[in-house]
């Protein structure tokens, strides 16, 4: 790019250059002609009558009368100021050289358009500053020897103060307890690299479980006590049915402020990127300028969208959205919904019926995303609870993870709801929004 504005830089001064020189030379005074001895010089004679040159007309503000005859030469140049100093073809280089450059600064705004590619994503470990700090006392177990009395309070206290959860805490240290009395686990090295473990376990979804890790029920080739609890695999992938005439629809939902608007603008952006036709449907016609931002994110992306009048039906909207999907050929519809309480029962059975006509064929919802604010903390727990039950939610998207989120609670929705976290907001910018790596995630907090 720098190298690109070098070389217009250079054409424009060629130019600059250029011009001025045919400016001087339309500029220069004809030089007289040197008279002939003997012969006097014109206009300082007294010529003939005959001879005298006919005098100028008056002024009258009447251009002269076309003759025909073409004005004899001044020693003004002929040519263009350009073509007189470079010649035709250093001009015709120059005009190429300028309409390559524009074409690649076209192409250059246009990757860093709508259409870019998104750049690398985040990382956990530079992102998750605040939460780090709570762990920061647990990397410090490294250093210890025997594991104490005093080792379980410092465990206990920075898993609450992560937000992992009370019954999710004593869970985890249960587990602990019981490996370090059976010698399993012997220094705090050993204890932390087990936590590391139990915590990256519990985010793998596979199994619920409450006092002994995956690989013990696996081992034990029993059913699980009424304590332990298996559940099918879940997978973090976002589901897309690829059924020829299917509109895959992705619905988000969740309460006031949490972020939807913005997660369907990244999450649009991503997905065209990756190929997909994608069409937005603002289904949260109650708050104020929630369509103008979704229109905003549309022609970010390159996306359509579909919008509805003010305060009306939202299902009306994502009908709407689908079937212009179908006609126009997209095959994925991100629908909007407006922030409602999960307490509220009406507006929870309109979110059913949100649902509901979003099923009607050719749609097809593949995904129902609960956009948490993680800096909610426990209370998430809560609005998962409600929304599940309501919509039967497929993932959760935990957003503003960067900032004063504790982090725990990707722990908590997980090990009490089976819910997987599938996307996480590590930033306010449009490539922040990055699929959860559980593995990353624990070694961003505890290494």
């Amino acid at each position: 790019m720098i190298a690109l504005w070098i070389v217009l830089a250079v054409v424009v001064v060629g130019l600059a250059v250029t011009a001025g020189l045919a400016t001087r030379r339309r500029r220069r005074p004809v030089t007289e002609p040197q008279p002939r001895p003997g012969v006097a010089p014109p206009g300082r004679s007294s010529p003939s009558p005959e001879s005298r040159a006919p005098e100028a007309p008056a002024a009258t503000g009447e251009a002269p009368a076309a003759t025909g005859e073409a004005p004899a030469a001044t020693g003004a140049p002929s040519e263009s100021g350009a073509e007189a100093v470079l010649g035709a073809e250093a001009v015709a280089e120059v005009e190429a050289a300028l309409e390559a450059a524009e074409a690649e600064l076209a192409e250059e705004e246009r990757r860093r358009g709508a259409l870019e590619v998104p750049g690398e994503a985040p990382s956990f470990r530079e992102r998750l500053g605040r939460a780090r700090g709570l762990f920061s006392g647990l990397r410090a177990l490294r250093e210890r020897g025997a594991v104490e009395r005093a080792t379980w309070d410092d465990l206990e206290e920075a898993l609450l103060r992560a937000d992992v959860g009370v019954a999710t805490t004593e869970v985890l240290l249960g587990d602990l307890r019981r490996r370090v009395e059976s010698k399993e686990i012997a220094g705090g090295d050993q204890l932390l690299g087990a936590l590391r473990a139990d915590l990256v376990d519990l985010l793998e979804v596979e199994v619920r479980w409450d006092g002994a890790t995956d690989a013990e029920l696996a081992a034990g080739g029993s059913s699980p006590g009424p304590d332990r609890e298996l559940v099918a695999p879940v997978g973090r992938g976002l589901r897309f049915d690829t059924e020829p005439g299917v509109v895959n629809v992705w619905l988000f939902v969740g309460v006031n402020g949490v972020g939807k608007t913005t997660t369907v603008g990244k999450l649009a952006r991503r997905e065209a990127a990756a190929g997909r036709s994608v069409l937005l449907a603002a289904g949260d016609t109650f708050r104020a300028a929630a369509g103008e931002q979704l229109a905003l994110w549309a022609a970010r992306t390159g996306a359509e969208i579909v919008r509805g009048a003010e305060g009306g039906d939202p299902s009306a909207v994502v009908f709407d959205a689908v079937q212009r999907a179908a006609a126009r050929g997209n095959d994925l519809v991100l629908a909007d919904t407006a922030g409602r309480l999960h307490t509220k029962v009406n507006l929870v059975e309109e979110l059913k019926k949100i649902r509901r006509v979003a099923e009607r064929p050719p749609g097809r919802v593949t995904e129902v995303l609960l956009v948490l604010d993680a800096t909610t903390g426990q209370n998430g727990l809560v609005q998962a609870r409600q929304f599940t039950e309501a919509v039967s939610c497929t993932g959760v998207v935990l957003t503003k993870l960067d900032g004063t989120a504790k982090g725990g609670v990707v722990v908590a929705v997980q090990r009490e709801l089976a819910l997987p976290v599938k996307l996480v907001g590590l930033g306010e910018g449009p490539d922040d929004l990055v699929p959860f790596d559980p593995a990353a995630f624990v070694d961003a907090l505890l290494s």
